[in-house]
């Protein structure tokens, strides 16, 4: 993950991130089902008081709220990937390929994946997803642009 003080990492992908089985929660459909559920089978005798009721709608609005925070949290950490690829452009990455070999590069460009929102690298000419760089410095005057173009 990236450090919060000096910026310097990697972030994994939305890919690589733990992805949450929605159906195992209770999100606000369900819960206003229940709700429903319960208003209309309750006992004519002995009505849902007002704190009860106030209690349930609190419990609602807070059930929507972390919904919408999972939603704008997830939204941030693609960003925080895209501006982190971004800061990648004319740096030396270190990744591993398709085969597991490591390999070094220059990268040229950043961009999107088509249909997609996770970050690509390009690195001498091939195109690199961003969680798949393992290590990022300053290219050295010596070192050239690519390992190609040493020959």
């Amino acid at each position: 993950m990236t450090d919060a003080l000096n910026g310097y990492g990697t972030v994994p992908p939305p890919s690589a991130t733990p992805q949450v089985d929605r159906g195992d929660q209770m999100g606000k459909d369900t819960f206003l089902k229940l709700l429903v559920a319960q208003m209309r089978y309750q006992d004519p005798s002995k009505p849902v008081d007002s704190s009860q009721m106030i209690a349930q709608t609190a419990t609602f609005t807070q059930v929507e709220k972390l919904e919408q925070l999972a939603t704008m949290g997830a939204t941030s950490l693609v960003l925080q990937e895209h501006a982190a690829a971004g800061a990648m452009v004319g740096r030396q990455v270190t990744y591993t390929d398709t085969n597991g070999a490591t390999v070094t590069g220059l990268v040229s460009s950043v961009r999107l994946a088509s249909g997609k929102s996770e970050a690509v690298a390009v690195v001498d000419g091939k195109d690199v997803q961003v969680g798949r760089i393992t290590a990022l410095s300053t290219p050295t005057p010596s070192s050239g642009t690519s390992s190609s173009a040493a020959s």
